[in-house]
């Protein structure tokens, strides 16, 4: 040391800042965005596709990173979040005649997933992969049996991505959802529009049990199976009450006619089908089993059965007029 110089100090070492939880999500539809919306109140950056510029305004007002995308015809190298993701959320539906548009794209996918940050992905499955098992109960180590075209595909689609997902070492999820109802998408609103039912609504009049979860139960399954790592789990994401859905109509019009009866200008006959006697569809009776969600994941339901869920819906009514 030079007489008279006092020895400069090392400099505290920096700390690396932590990576910045950033979903992507393939599909910012209703899951999608209502996933979005709750993340990126909690901090995530969180980026995703749709299918029109219009969409895509409406995201990016949310504060998203949006593109607009299909996968039957766009490639992966434009999507430049997707590579800074931590996080995947696929919500994009196999297509007839030619199944998961992504998994099409094989090597340009396992390129990019490959070469990112990516920790967690979760495929949004259905419960149609069981097929038509008697009204038997269903768990995730049930026979899988799928009938229709779309429910073969979706089962195809499930194994490619936990293919993937092997391949990479990555943490994978398969949630098999049922049907999907929240704010903007239930027999309240449907009731609310006065809007026909569809023909392939009509045609899951005769069934005897229909799985169902609420928006808000998914995201909650999304968020607790984020904290397991390295796992590769299909779980079934449905409630409780597998009811028929004539029963839920006839609530939701019960709770309508007690607090918004001018809502309801004409009845909606959910239990005709209206369609020729010629027409039939594919069996499909189960009762779907959430133990696995419940005791695996931990997760205690929001909306056990469909009156809590409709009677929140209708509260957030009353609370947005």
């Amino acid at each position: 040391m030079i007489p008279g110089i006092a020895p400069k100090l090392a400099a505290p070492p920096v700390a690396s800042a932590p990576q910045p939880r950033h979903m992507f999500v393939f599909g910012a539809g209703f899951v999608g965005r209502y996933v979005s919306e709750r993340l990126l109140a909690q901090g995530w950056q969180v980026s995703g596709t749709c299918t029109s510029a219009t969409k895509k305004r409406e995201l990016e007002m949310l504060g998203m990173t949006a593109s607009v995308f299909d996968a039957t015809e766009s490639n992966l190298e434009n999507i430049h979040s997707l590579q800074q993701a931590t996080h995947l959320l696929i919500s994009i539906p196999p297509i007839p005649g030619i199944g998961d548009p992504l998994l099409n794209l094989n090597e340009d996918l396992r390129r990019t997933l490959s070469h990112g940050n990516l920790e967690w992905l979760c495929y949004l499955s259905s419960t149609s992969v069981y097929g038509d098992c008697g009204g038997a109960l269903v768990d995730e180590d049930h026979t899988v049996n799928p009938k229709s075209e779309s429910a073969k595909l979706r089962f195809k689609a499930e194994k490619g991505w936990l293919d993937l997902m092997d391949d990479l070492n990555l943490s994978a999820f398969i949630f098999r959802l049922g049907g999907i109802y929240g704010p903007g998408r239930s027999a309240l609103d449907t009731l609310a529009k006065s809007k026909s039912l569809s023909q392939r609504q009509k045609l899951r009049e005769s069934k005897q049990y229909t799985a169902r979860i609420h928006v808000a139960d998914i995201y909650q399954a999304i968020l607790a199976s984020m904290s397991i790592r390295c796992a590769r789990k299909i779980l079934n994401v449905v409630d409780d009450d597998p009811a028929p859905r004539a029963e839920v109509f006839a609530f939701a019009r019960s709770l309508m006619q007690r607090r918004y009866p001018d809502l309801i200008t004409k009845t909606i006959d959910v239990k005709s089908t209206g369609l020729d006697y010629k027409e039939s569809i594919i069996p499909a009776e189960k009762q779907v089993s959430n133990a696995r969600l419940k005791q695996g994941l931990g997760v205690k339901l929001l909306h056990p059965t469909y009156r809590s869920g409709l009677q929140s819906i209708l509260d957030s009514w009353q609370l947005e007029s």
